[in-house]
């Protein structure tokens, strides 16, 4: 993923859905690096699409969330030609385990420290 600032996505107005992807990495980058960032740059292109958190532990668990302001959206990315072929890279050998949660957001808020 790309670097920047360490923040969470916004809170949004619900409702809107998250998308969990949970995984445990191989070893070596395979070009994952690349392949992540390119991935990145693409869902910022699918309408409805409102940002992402990713995280890894150094024992190597990884979670990224994506959030979608409808089902749509997230039919748009799941069908995304350059998607589909990295998902199939990804099996393939980046991953030797992942999960996948789709879930309905029915409440959000968010704090930032110096903000009212």
């Amino acid at each position: 993923m790309s670097e920047q600032a360490i923040a969470p996505v916004d809170a949004q107005e619900p409702p809107y859905y998250a998308v969990v992807f949970t995984s445990v990495r191989t070893e070596g980058d395979n070009g994952y690096g690349e392949t992540a960032e390119r991935m990145e740059e693409r869902v910022k292109e699918i309408p409805g699409f409102l940002g992402i958190d990713s995280a890894r532990t150094p024992g190597g668990l990884g979670i990224t969330v994506g959030y979608f302001r409808d089902a749509e959206a997230i039919e748009e990315w799941r069908s995304d030609m350059e998607h589909r072929a990295a998902q199939k890279r990804g099996r393939e050998s980046w991953y030797e385990s992942y999960t996948l949660h789709i879930a309905k957001v029915e409440r959000s808020h968010g704090f930032r420290r110096g903000q009212g």
